[in-house]
């Protein structure tokens, strides 16, 4: 099954933030790149607004519990896009979209990126009607950039699960090969910058650092601050 990456929509005038998603699989480290992230953005005088998915809002932190429950494991997997499609309306419209029409940048541990590689390319959902849920849930609202974290997935399941797994951390091996081929088969597509996550934090910290900044005016020419 494959799918051609959508290109993506230009933002509208009224939205004057920048919107960078991070993805990957299970133990990729996009929740630590993400925070190091908004970090050094902030330390550019740039004002920045994290969020992640699934959560990021009380009804989207609850949906969250829901779906990495591991007492929930055999969640129809209709049932579960429509969780995280729910939880991604809410998000959009209650803290991304306000944040970027504000003027902040927007970083994003997972975005619809995940939902076609979970329950496109590892669930066996029609990605089609994937893709036409993820522009209804948004409102067409895209990231300007993508930053896929790369990684063997069972180096990142051993990773991830070192304390107990949640839910999807739990699915068998195929699963998460199946996620990985997705993640990349999207990645080729416009704006997404694949970056190894095998290297160390610090090593994936600047590549990661170098894709977003690249071509932005506001992050070259701000000094960093301490």
């Amino acid at each position: 099954m494959t799918v051609t990456a959508p290109e993506p929509v230009p933002v509208p005038a009224s939205v004057r933030g920048r919107f960078i998603v991070l993805e990957g699989g299970e133990g990729t480290g996009k929740s630590t790149q993400a925070a190091l992230l908004v970090a050094r953005i902030r330390a550019a005088g740039v004002p920045v607004t994290a969020v992640r998915e699934p959560g990021g809002t009380i009804v989207g932190d609850r949906v969250r519990g829901l779906l990495l429950d591991p007492a929930h494991a055999g969640l129809d997997a209709r049932a579960e896009l429509l969780l995280y499609e729910a939880s991604r309306a809410e998000l959009v419209a209650a803290v991304i979209r306000p944040r970027l029409q504000a003027g902040d940048y927007v970083v994003c541990d997972r975005f619809t990126d995940s939902t076609l590689a979970y329950q496109g390319y590892g669930r066996g959902l029609d990605l089609d009607g994937i893709e036409a849920l993820n522009e209804w849930a948004t409102d067409g609202l895209r990231p300007e950039l993508t930053v896929l974290l790369d990684l063997d997935p069972l180096v990142g399941v051993r990773r991830a699960t070192g304390q107990g797994a949640d839910r999807l951390e739990a699915e068998g091996a195929e699963f998460h090969a199946r996620v990985r081929a997705g993640f990349l088969a999207l990645a080729s597509g416009a704006a997404h910058v694949v970056v190894s996550a095998s290297a160390s934090i610090d090593e994936v910290a600047a590549a990661v650092w170098a894709a977003v900044r690249e071509g932005d005016a506001a992050l070259v020419s701000a000094p960093e601050r301490a």
